[in-house]
């Protein structure tokens, strides 16, 4: 079978290589979709991947061979849950899965996933979709599922008024899910024109960095805070910038990764009880979720997601793209 095999910073390798065997509680899954996510830019582009890794962990795919052990159907359309979870840990007794003790080290696991023909998963992580939702739709779940985590953390509801900083995927995906969730006078934050057209495209109030303004003392508020700041973007001065948006006892998540980390001021967090938390993937249920909330027809798909699908040897010319900013919505793959 044909994978795009990551060899070193910037090398993006498709070659031919065995088709992986399946095991008593796995089904191997021919990939349908898969999208291209953030982490694997910074895999790529950023050296942060393992050499020898194949990336893609937002994909759709159907069932052509099951274990021994495995009740599954042959041809029955699946996503995939990239989570692991040891059950019988802290976090996992405490239904926050996503935070297993025993889950790999972010950046140093060495992923087989689905920029590849086929993809080999235990069972248990093979979500089946619901009837009427189509391949290209499901493959949307994982990064949408990532977007509700983020939101339920917020703990927002229709009367509090929420901004997003970044209009990437996960931030074009927050701010659909908050719209389809009856939230009005969502505000987004984007410096690039083409996220910010896909963001009025969404129904959102759009700012440019520049327009946000820091008071001059900590105590103080912004003329309209917000709620909840949903920070996607991973850069640091969007998160701070972002703190200074929020209304006494307001909340910020942090989802967006980076390296060039913020410095958040501790004076306003004191004076006004701020809360800021991260949001890492989702919990157990969090692509259930997502596939719900797809199958609902709230969400406008044709939007979020880029209207032409990719093959594995336009991948890398893809990544370099979405890095340069050339690419709003969201990319799939199709091997």
């Amino acid at each position: 079978m044909r994978a795009a095999i990551y060899r070193g910073k910037g090398n993006l390798e498709v070659a031919e290589i065995a088709v992986p065997r399946v095991g008593p509680s796995e089904v191997r899954i021919a990939v349908e979709y898969c999208g291209v996510c953030g982490t694997d830019l910074h895999d790529v582009l950023d050296e942060w991947g393992a050499s020898g890794s194949i990336g893609g962990h937002e994909w759709s795919g159907r069932v052509v061979e099951v274990g021994s052990d495995v009740l599954l159907e042959i041809n029955t359309l699946v996503v995939g849950h990239p989570g692991h979870a040891c059950g019988r840990c802290k976090a996992c007794l405490a239904s926050r899965t996503n935070l297993c003790e025993e889950r790999p080290t972010a950046g140093l696991e060495q992923p087989h996933g689905a920029f590849a023909d086929y993809v080999v998963i235990g069972s248990d992580r093979a979500v089946p979709v619901p009837s009427g939702v189509e391949a290209r739709a499901a493959a949307y779940a994982e990064p949408l599922a990532v977007a509700l985590h983020a939101l339920d953390l917020a703990g927002v509801d229709s009367k509090h008024r929420v901004m997003v900083s970044g209009c990437g995927p996960i931030g074009a995906a927050a701010v659909a899910a908050l719209i389809a969730q009856g939230h009005d006078g969502v505000v987004v934050v984007e410096p690039s024109p083409l996220r910010r057209d896909l963001a009025l495209r969404l129904g959102a109030t759009v700012l440019e960095p520049s327009d946000l303004e820091s008071p001059w003392h900590p105590g103080r508020a912004v003329d309209e805070p917000v709620d909840a700041v949903i920070e996607t973007s991973g850069i640091r001065t969007a998160a701070e910038s972002g703190l200074a948006q929020l209304v006494a006892c307001g909340r910020m998540v942090l989802v967006g990764t980076g390296m060039d980390f913020p410095r958040l001021d501790s004076n306003r967090i004191i004076l006004n009880e701020l809360v800021v938390t991260g949001a890492y993937t989702y919990g157990a249920n969090g692509i259930a979720s997502a596939l719900e909330l797809i199958s609902s027809g709230l969400l406008p798909l044709d939007v979020l997601i880029e209207p032409e699908s990719v093959g594995l040897d336009a991948l890398f010319d893809t990544m370099v793209r979405l890095r340069a900013g050339e690419v709003a919505g969201k990319v799939l793959v199709r091997p």
